[in-house]
């Protein structure tokens, strides 16, 4: 994979969390919030964010599938074996609710399969960047990479790893989306396991808190779609965790043609 092509994702995810920040600590914004379709909202700005995306992203030889972009039918969908897929703004009911829990995902998915994922924190400011073969990684406060190359930010960022030790049994859940079979599921594990903290959260970070080895377990038996989920997919692949299917147990793919993701778990890959 080109060096350059995730130096483009993190510039693309930095500048677009720059204005999300811009709009989300402005004192008089009232966001500019709509409904979509299916009742979820959308805000100046998710659009602002994909404008400055897809901007970025145009540049490189691939498609972009973003939520907030035009969704092409699978008819030509399918011709894509490469293509990127961004969610501008994860979590738009936590930016709405100013919790500071949201991010920004892009994924670069070659046959279906989560090969590079950056994830950004507007408000914490924290970056991960991950490539499969590369592994992956976190770096605090950062606003924008100048022209720092790739092994220059790999330097200065944590390693991650799903196995990082921690005390107890840890399970992340949605913040916003707790289905009833969520709750069940999170249950029985209480039943298997002594000292299970539950840690709720929104957007992408779920995935991310899998990755960096602070919690061992995500499920998600609620809707997602793939712009959800294939950043975070990509980096918790290069930590030594994946994204299982709940019902088959096999990975996530992606570039379906309904891009609605069946239930999932996430948690270190088995041996």
């Amino acid at each position: 994979m080109e060096q350059q092509y995730i130096l483009d994702a993190i510039d693309a995810a930095l500048e677009a969390g720059s204005r999300i920040r811009a709009i989300y600590n402005d004192p008089v914004s009232d966001f500019g919030i709509e409904l979509k379709a299916d009742n979820s909202p959308l805000t100046k700005a998710d659009k602002e964010a994909h404008r400055v995306i897809v901007s970025v992203l145009r540049n490189t030889p691939y498609p972009v599938l973003s939520e907030e972009g035009k969704h092409l039918p699978y008819v030509d969908r399918q011709m894509w074996h490469d293509l990127w897929i961004v969610d501008p703004l994860d979590g738009t009911k936590e930016f709405i609710k100013r919790n500071g829990e949201f991010t920004v995902n892009i994924a670069l998915v070659a046959d279906g399969v989560p090969v590079m994922g950056v994830i950004y924190v507007p408000v914490t400011r924290q970056l991960y960047f991950a490539e499969r073969e590369m592994g992956a990684y976190k770096l605090n406060d950062i606003t924008e990479r100048g022209d720092k190359t790739l092994d220059a930010l790999k330097a200065e960022a944590q390693r991650l790893s799903c196995k990082t030790p921690h005390a107890g049994y840890v399970v992340v859940a949605s913040r916003s989306h707790l289905s009833e079979e969520t709750k069940e599921y999170i249950e029985d594990l209480r039943r298997r396991h002594q000292h299970v903290e539950l840690i709720s959260n929104g957007s992408s970070i779920k995935i991310c808190l899998v990755a960096e080895g602070k919690a061992d377990i995500y499920p998600r038996f609620a809707p997602t779609m793939e712009w959800d989920t294939a950043a975070g997919h990509a980096i918790a692949c290069a930590a030594g965790a994946e994204i299982y299917h709940a019902e088959t147990g096999k990975p996530l793919c992606y570039n379906k043609e309904n891009l609605l993701n069946p239930w999932f778990i996430v948690k270190p890959r088995e041996i």
